[in-house]
């Protein structure tokens, strides 16, 4: 097939939770679709994680990110590969399959929930037939959160408990919180392994390859071009007329009539911000100068629970998640959930070594060799505790953004500082987990904020005012006719909930108006 000979109704550049869904419901519409990724495809059979491998093509073969993140934390400059693929699926691929609604509060804004941005453009009751449709097509299992303020979603019944997740269940509620099954994108299937942070090689994890881009290929109209390095997009009177591309080491150039990207909230940025010309002299469809700001992550509050005597197994538990403390006299906090890991040596030494490589000590030889003989005595005191996170929401600042340097292309870079009140309402949070959790043994596993990398948004956000956000309600640009963005990047607010979701309703919805714009 000639790639760059065929008409194309849409090209999509990722794909991920964003890309793939709308790959496929654009293909089911029987549009022709065009995915460009730029990792490779992959076996389906392997199983590779997300392994600290430090050669570019090896990485990209594993369907890691090339090269490592240069992030800018509070004037310290930090260099390492964050949690973010790029192969088939995208990050999704690693991801755990934590496919959480948020709550209305979280795009509805109201006087009881301050907020420095204006809001959503889409309102939760807008959103709600997308969550349906998206927990229905990554067949999302789990139980009803009994403090949520939405309608239930169209849950699958959820596997029997273990005796560990039986037992803090049934401690949890003892001193009044609500716990619930976790809402998980994962159906465990006979001989399936744990698929956290790993590939899964059947199709019991459902993702952007396995829900997107998979079936989006079965329909006939969509392609996948693989080893494909986008580097601009041209544009011309309004229109995005052409894509570049490094194909195996030769330069491509492919059209369509639409385009869509979805290579996450810090890709997308950057590619546009990349396409500068004499009409967009800051970066593609950057009038309002908020492309690349407004980057938020979540912030990450780890800590281990001690489930009570006589109700521990061998395994980890992940079915477990709570919102008692979501939002709290104004304080936006977020979702507690059990991350599917046990406080054990080799993920002790993990974490450890990650938390070296974001510290100032990263460049010491043989420092990180070190980490084994804390792990170790960790370990022993750990024991069987079960690792939980509270999932902390980030606000957007214009000073933390993406930053781009043409001088180096490839690079990967952001700037963020921690804002006062991010501070302030951390240890709010911090507090408020201690009292929550009273009658259990639990120990915080850091002292100081803890970004989420993997969690990366809002850097070209949607809104109604051209002035002070990138994309429309549909999240097409505002000042590009053909173009539309639906990875994280159009999030205007980082939630209290995993984002994978959210991202996929989007992309069902913005999929749907253009597939109604196409006729």
């Amino acid at each position: 097939m000639s790639y760059s000979d065929t008409k194309w109704d849409v090209i999509i550049i990722g794909t991920g939770m964003g890309g793939g869904t709308i790959g496929r419901t654009l293909a089911e519409a029987g549009q022709k679709v065009l995915f460009l990724e730029q990792g490779a495809a992959g076996y389906r059979s392997e199983e590779s994680g997300l392994s600290e491998i430090f050669v570019p093509e090896a990485r990209l073969t594993r369907g890691l990110w090339p090269t490592p993140l240069h992030a800018s934390v509070n004037g310290q400059d930090q260099v390492f590969y964050a949690p973010l693929g790029a192969g088939l699926g995208g990050s999704s691929v690693f991801y755990a399959a934590t496919l959480e609604r948020p709550e209305p509060h979280d795009l509805d804004h109201t006087e009881t929930t301050p907020h420095p941005t204006q809001g959503w453009p889409v309102s939760f009751a807008d959103m709600v037939p997308w969550y349906h449709r998206a927990a229905q097509m990554f067949r999302v299992y789990g139980s009803d959160d009994p403090l949520s303020a939405g309608p239930a979603l169209p849950l699958r019944k959820p596997p029997e408990l273990t005796q560990t997740e039986a037992g803090l269940m049934a401690s949890l509620k003892s001193v009044g919180l609500n716990p619930y099954h976790a809402h998980t994108g994962i159906k465990r299937i006979a001989g399936c392994k744990n698929c956290l942070g790993v590939k899964c090689p059947k199709t019991c994890k459902m993702d952007g390859r396995s829900a997107g881009v998979e079936p989006a290929l079965e329909t006939g109209n969509a392609a996948l071009l693989t080893g494909a390095e986008v580097t601009r997009l041209e544009e011309k009177g309004g229109d995005i007329i052409a894509v570049h591309a490094t194909i195996k080491g030769q330069q491509e150039v492919l059209s369509a009539k639409r385009y869509v990207l979805a290579g996450g909230a810090l890709g997308s940025a950057k590619l546009m911000l990349a396409s500068a010309n004499k009409a967009h002299p800051n970066g593609l469809a950057n009038g309002s100068g908020q492309v690349g700001r407004n980057l938020m992550f979540h912030v990450d509050e780890r800590f281990v629970l001690w489930p009570k005597r006589g109700t521990v197994d061998s395994g980890a538990t992940k079915a477990i998640s709570l919102r008692d403390l979501y939002l709290q006299n104004g304080n936006r906090f977020g979702t507690i959930q059990a991350v599917g890991l046990r406080a054990s040596y080799g993920v002790i030494v993990h974490y450890l070594n990650l938390m070296l490589a974001r510290s100032r000590f990263a460049k010491i030889p043989g420092l990180a060799q070190l980490t084994r003989i804390p792990a170790a005595i960790a370990h022993r005191l750990f024991g069987q505790a079960q690792i939980f996170v509270g999932l902390m929401e980030d606000l957007p600042y214009a000073h933390n953004r993406v930053t781009y340097d043409p001088n180096q292309p490839e690079r990967l870079a952001i700037e963020y500082r921690y804002a006062p009140e991010l501070l302030a309402r951390r240890q709010a949070f911090r507090k408020a987990i201690r009292k929550a959790f009273r009658g259990h043994r639990r120990a915080f596993l850091g002292l100081k904020p803890v970004l989420n990398f993997g969690h990366p948004c809002g850097t070209v956000r949607f809104g109604e005012d051209p002035t002070t956000s990138v994309l429309n309600s549909d999240c097409k640009a505002h000042e590009i006719s053909n173009l539309w963005v639906v990875d994280a990047s159009f999030m205007p607010t980082s939630m209290g909930v995993n984002p994978s979701l959210t991202i996929a309703a989007n992309a069902l919805r913005v999929g749907d108006a253009i597939v109604k714009e196409a006729g």
